[in-house]
């Protein structure tokens, strides 16, 4: 069975930083791109971030640039997310998604449950 596990979530303030970390079980994580996506409540998700089996190759939406660094570290099954410069604008739910295949953003296949991220002074 697919798991993903986001934690690391939290109130921020505004300029503030934070670190989000997704735990994957059930599957061969170095077989597969990942990504985060985001929702804030009444709308839909929205793609921010994914990075490929490897990690040598990294996307990111265009308002997220500069700011978020997605990484990941294969022996231990683990993604993240740095988010610096954080805005009120990036408060959300943020999930991690497993891709369904090594090297492409799309389409993802299983999401986790999500962290909330709440940016306010």
């Amino acid at each position: 069975e697919v798991q993903l596990v986001e934690s690391g979530g939290g109130l921020v303030q505004p300029g503030g930083s934070l670190r989000l970390s997704c735990i994957a079980s059930g599957f061969t994580f170095d077989d597969y791109a990942m990504s985060w996506v985001r929702q804030v409540p009444g709308k839909g998700l929205e793609w921010i971030s994914g990075i490929t089996w490897n990690g040598q190759a990294t996307y990111y939406a265009e308002s997220m640039k500069g700011r978020f660094t997605v990484s990941r570290d294969n022996p231990k099954n683990t993604l993240y997310l740095q988010m610096n410069s954080l805005k009120s604008d990036d408060a959300a739910v943020y999930y991690c998604a497993k891709v369904k295949y090594a090297s492409t953003r799309l389409p993802m296949d299983y999401w986790g449950q999500g962290t909330q991220v709440t940016v306010s002074s």
